[in-house]
């Protein structure tokens, strides 16, 4: 008798934990949606390099990225690199100072850019496989934390982890990792899709 009601109860175990599972996914699903679909975003961003190494640099920049055109980044802060532009069209980066245009080569997928931390994270999003979702608090903030790999055709392991809000999922934080190292870490200190721009454009 009680053999009987160990079975049904560990299928029952199963099954919940499944649904639990499933019912994770698809708020991950949803919260990436809008990424997915979206025409573009402008945002600014503070980006570390060489986090917790006393060397570590921080940038603080404007982004505007275009999943399917010309990405632009520009750089606020530190005052010795303020005003250097960036394009990015496909693998193709270019960096701009005052008048000057500056071919910086063709971008591998091993190399990462600080510039481009913000619009990398935005293609995770996009496109990343996703290894992790879990809920986490941000210092007071609620987020759904997102963990997606885009390791390269090469092997290289590369992964992106962004932090969203649960109330409206747009960003808090993210994270690139490359090997076992977080090179970059990024704060995101605004954000808007393209969509909710223009729509505040026209009611205004």
């Amino acid at each position: 008798m009680r053999r009987w009601i160990c079975v049904p109860m560990m299928a029952l175990c199963l099954l919940l934990a499944g649904c639990g599972g499933e019912k994770s996914q698809k708020q991950a699903a949803a919260a990436r949606k809008p990424y997915q679909d979206m025409t573009g975003c402008k945002m600014a961003a503070s980006v570390t390099c060489g986090t917790g190494s006393e060397d570590a640099l921080t940038f603080t920049m404007n982004c505007d990225y275009v999943p399917e055109g010309k990405t632009t980044v520009e750089v606020l802060s530190p005052e010795t690199v303020a005003g250097v532009k960036a394009e990015l069209t496909g693998e193709q980066l270019k960096l701009q100072y005052e008048d000057l245009c500056l071919d910086a080569g063709t971008l591998s997928e091993e190399q990462v850019s600080p510039l481009m931390c913000p619009a990398r994270l935005m293609s995770a999003l996009r496109s990343g496989w996703l290894l992790e979702q879990n809920e986490e608090k941000v210092g007071d903030v609620s987020c759904l934390r997102l963990c997606m790999d885009q390791t390269t055709d090469s092997g290289k392991k590369i992964l992106s982890t962004v932090w969203l809000r649960t109330d409206d999922n747009t960003p808090v934080c993210g994270e690139i990792t490359v090997g076992d190292e977080i090179i970059f870490h990024a704060e995101f200190t605004s954000f808007s899709f393209y969509d909710i721009l223009q729509n505040s454009e026209t009611g205004s």
